[in-house]
């Protein structure tokens, strides 16, 4: 499966995923698959989907993690780690920063994608020299998210090969 399959995938599993929310009016909202009734005021749990499509229209005010707390939280960990050695990030972290910052005006955007590509340079530079030196182990597998994941494998994969075309089938 390609990455961006992965991501898709792994992002619709993100957007079924209950958030709580904040109503900001009186609510009544009658589907085939689902109602809503709330109050002004009311903090009710709803599928991430539906909490997206209320916020786009200023009903309600989704009560999520900070995801700018959190990567720059990660930026630090990640800093403060060896050459070889990863700090953990939840699996669908990416999905998660990325479900953030969509609502976010451009300004606070460009900020966010600076961090992140701070990260994405350090634990990239991290993965290529573990995936060039070993397989995946189950604690590494711990540490990445999805992407990653697929990253570490196909340079695990291709790094293999390569070797093993250069000096045929000695180990």
């Amino acid at each position: 499966m390609h990455i961006s399959e992965l991501i898709q995938v792994h992002s619709i599993g993100y957007r079924l995923q209950d958030v709580k929310v904040n109503f900001g009016y009186d609510l009544k909202i009658e589907a085939p698959l689902t109602s809503i009734e709330a109050k002004q005021g009311d903090m009710l749990s709803m599928p991430r989907w539906i909490a997206e499509v209320l916020s786009s229209e200023k009903l309600i005010e989704v009560q999520d993690t900070d995801m700018i707390v959190a990567l720059k939280q990660a930026v630090m960990k990640e800093n403060v780690q060896g050459d070889f050695d990863l700090s953990t990030l939840d699996l669908d972290f990416y999905i998660k920063v990325n479900s953030f910052t969509r609502r976010l005006p451009q300004e606070d955007r460009d900020k966010i994608e600076s961090m992140l590509n701070s990260l994405i340079r350090k634990r990239q530079g991290k993965i290529i020299r573990l995936a060039d030196s070993s397989k995946m182990t189950a604690d590494l597998a711990k540490k990445l998210t999805i992407e990653e994941r697929t990253l570490f494998d196909y340079i695990h994969n291709n790094s293999t090969e390569f070797k093993r075309q250069i000096m045929g089938d000695k180990k």
